[in-house]
């Protein structure tokens, strides 16, 4: 569980995501993920990230929340970022169903 104060400004972050911001700690990631956003929040017991995604019409889906394990490697581990790609189909996948309707 993310501590108290991490999750209100990931909550915060989020929001001004919803209303057409781009805060500092926000970036988009890369290659096949390229339409995800990572949002990063530094706190003395670690680093915690959630990562997003704005480009699925007006929809903002979160794709997923972790708290980053190593303090040495910056990447983000494989095994994430083929979670979040999962999820990130399955978004898609969602969004083209509801607007079919």
């Amino acid at each position: 569980m993310f501590p108290s104060a991490v999750q209100d400004r990931l909550g915060h972050a989020l929001y001004r995501v919803q209303i057409g911001e781009m805060p500092g700690n926000v970036k988009a990631l890369r290659g096949p993920l390229r339409d995800a956003l990572e949002i990063v929040e530094n706190d003395p017991s670690g680093t915690y990230r959630l990562v997003i995604t704005v480009k699925i019409g007006e929809v903002i889906y979160v794709l997923h929340a972790f708290q980053k394990k190593s303090r040495r490697k910056i990447a983000t581990p494989k095994t994430e970022l083929d979670l979040i790609a999962q999820r990130l189909r399955k978004a898609r996948a969602d969004y083209d169903e509801k607007t079919r309707r």
